[in-house]
């Protein structure tokens, strides 16, 4: 990896009732639940030795609870981070979805009166430029959607290739440079 340049670490929020039951969720707020918890709590030892420029949060609750039980109470709120809005699909699972859309994707045909693609792709872009300025490494709490489109922005690709990524609650993942390429040199990776 390259050291002259800035990183960007991002960690999904730890577990809710609705992400374990696959529910869309962005603008509702369920609480962590304790298993939530004390995987952001866990994350404190693998974030501790990097000395981040800047920590930065989604406005939403279990970002920030994230964040503060990881070591970053004082991570500044930026709305760029909130998770795609899904409308009216909100709280909805895909498969309850189907029944009334059969073979919905949300990367192709969006949410009822959501978020277009395009438009999480530019608040991801002004992450990614936010990151650039800041010169060093930056630490972002956000969600699954919005980083996995963020991930594909950082390497150059449309949004809709982060239907491509896994991403599970409480884990870190580096987006970083190789040379002067921008690569995703770590995904995933559970504390534990």
């Amino acid at each position: 990896m390259s050291q002259d340049r800035p990183t960007l670490t991002v960690v999904r929020h730890g577990a809710t009732a609705w992400s374990q039951t696959g529910r869309h969720t962005s603008h509702s707020d369920p609480a962590l639940l304790d298993e939530g918890r004390v995987e952001a709590a866990g994350l404190s030892p693998r974030l501790s030795d990097t000395p981040f420029l800047l920590v930065i949060t989604s406005p939403r609750q279990r970002a920030r609870e994230t964040a503060a039980l990881a070591g970053f109470p004082q991570a500044v709120v930026d709305a760029n981070l909130a998770e795609w809005d899904y409308g009216d699909d909100e709280g909805r699972t895909t498969a309850e979805i189907r029944v009334e859309r059969p073979g919905w994707d949300p990367w192709r045909d969006g949410f009822v009166r959501g978020e277009p693609l395009d438009s999480v792709a530019r608040r991801t872009d002004a992450v990614i430029a936010l990151a650039e300025a800041t010169g060093g490494p930056v630490l972002a709490f956000a969600h699954a959607h919005v980083l996995r489109i963020l991930a594909a922005r950082w390497v150059g690709l449309g949004p809709a290739f982060g239907r491509h990524i896994s991403l599970d609650p409480a884990t870190v993942s580096v987006l970083a440079w190789y040379r002067e390429d921008r690569v995703i040199a770590q995904w995933n990776s559970h504390a534990r």
